[in-house]
């Protein structure tokens, strides 16, 4: 490890469950990179989401937003086309911007669709599905109404989905947000990862929680604390 990550680490209590603003405070001061960092969320949950009645997946809008420039590709036609580009979106077409994609190009961050495109864009399914980029109607991706899902994904709207090991792992923001900013993005977060809590989860829900910088170290938080906030 090197020197700098060494002397971040002494900073930190890799024993002790912080306090929440206290854990993101020391995110912040912990972020000395030459860069912009992002803030990290991550959550051990005690579900087995291998099994379809603990499967955890969906989307936030982060109050705060993510501090983060979005790159939006919307697959539509006729008059959702003016819709979608009066909405923000940076990249609108239907056959032509999938051909675009099978040739290589990549250089966004969401693609959503109108339904009626779906029967185009599910070629796309080999190449988008591995990046994480497949408009999904679950999360709200797939949709008449572009105007929202646009202006909702600009705003800071997010995807969260649990992996094979119960670990949900989110941006809540940039290092040179506020304490209360993100504070305010983990607290939307947690709420909502509470609510969903699948049915079939036995037994203790929220295991681990932490957040850190881009690079730097895990600071865990109090599992107890969120759970009498929320209660």
């Amino acid at each position: 490890m090197s020197n700098r990550y060494n002397e971040l680490l002494e900073k930190i209590d890799r024993e002790k469950e912080y306090e929440i603003k206290e854990a993101l405070e020391l995110a912040k001061e912990t972020a000395t990179a030459n860069f912009s960092e992002t803030i990290e969320l991550a959550v051990n949950l005690g579900i087995d989401p291998k099994k379809n009645d603990q499967q955890l997946r969906g989307a936030v809008v982060l109050p705060q937003g993510t501090g983060q420039d979005v790159t939006v590709v919307v697959f539509a036609q006729g008059e959702k086309v003016k819709e979608a580009e009066e909405a923000g979106a940076d990249f609108v077409g239907s056959d032509e911007l999938v051909e675009k994609i099978e040739d290589g190009w990549l250089d966004f961050d969401v693609a959503i669709a109108t339904p009626d495109m779906m029967s185009v864009v599910g070629k796309l399914g080999p190449i988008l599905g591995p990046q994480g980029l497949m408009p999904n109607p679950k999360i709200g991706t797939v949709t008449f109404d572009l105007e929202k899902a646009v202006k909702d994904v600009k705003a800071g709207k997010i995807e969260y989905r649990a992996d094979d090991g119960g670990n949900i792992h989110l941006p809540i923001g940039k290092d040179d947000f506020t304490v209360e900013q993100l504070f305010e993005n983990f607290e939307t977060v947690m709420d909502v990862i509470i609510r969903s809590r699948p049915a079939g989860a036995k037994g203790k829900y929220l295991l681990n929680i932490a957040v850190s910088p881009t690079m730097g170290a895990g600071i865990k938080i109090d599992s107890q604390e969120v759970i009498k906030f929320f209660d």
